[in-house]
């Protein structure tokens, strides 16, 4: 018999599987797969795991208008930064979807999926989980086997602290603008790296 949680994955699937290209539809299923696998390992739900990433990418095709007004609605000021690159905003979006249409209540998968992008210096392990997910799945080109056996030989801390200067030296050495939260991160991981 179903659970709760499988008809929700389901139906956050069919979801998904609707309003997002094939291309971003096949990632968001490695990202699920990933984020599982994750969760088992470090001890987390797997099938949380797996819910918050076959959504987490929900919202990614929205165009800009529906992607800020539907943000808007979690009730946070949305950042000049935002406005102008209203892509930024689609984990925030997917995570009110979640809570208005799919009637998630679960504070940890709302966290994990509004945060996914850019994540914060205090998130939560299933956070932590999505967050690496999405950057380690095996479809992005960096993510070779001996890339990810490497960071899986890691605990949760280091393996996000690695993905996290790693994501950030490669965003500001092609010269992109970098989130603000993301330079705080850094230097909050490089302390706790430094400890270890």
């Amino acid at each position: 018999m179903d659970t709760k949680i499988d008809v929700t994955i389901e139906n956050v699937r069919q979801y998904t599987k609707e309003h997002v290209k094939p291309s971003r539809f096949e990632h968001c299923e490695r990202v699920a797969q990933m984020c599982a696998f994750l969760c088992k390992k470090f001890g987390l739900d797997e099938k949380k795991g797996y819910l918050v990433g076959i959504g987490h990418d929900m919202c990614k095709d929205l165009p800009a208008e529906k992607m800020l007004e539907v943000a808007a609605r979690d009730g946070n000021p949305i950042l000049d930064y935002e406005k102008t690159k209203p892509s930024l905003l689609h984990g925030r979006a997917a995570a009110v979807l979640m809570k208005e249409d799919f009637k998630i209540e679960d504070k940890d998968i709302l966290e994990a999926v509004a945060n996914h992008i850019c994540g914060f210096c205090e998130m939560g392990n299933l956070t932590k989980c999505l967050f690496l997910a999405d950057k380690i799945e095996p479809g992005r080109p960096q993510s070779t086997d001996e890339y990810r056996n490497n960071l899986l030989s890691m605990d949760l801390d280091s393996m996000t602290g690695t993905v996290i200067i790693e994501n950030y030296k490669y965003v500001s050495g092609k010269g992109y603008e970098v989130y603000p939260e993301t330079k705080k991160m850094v230097d909050y991981y490089q302390a706790l790296l430094e400890k270890k």
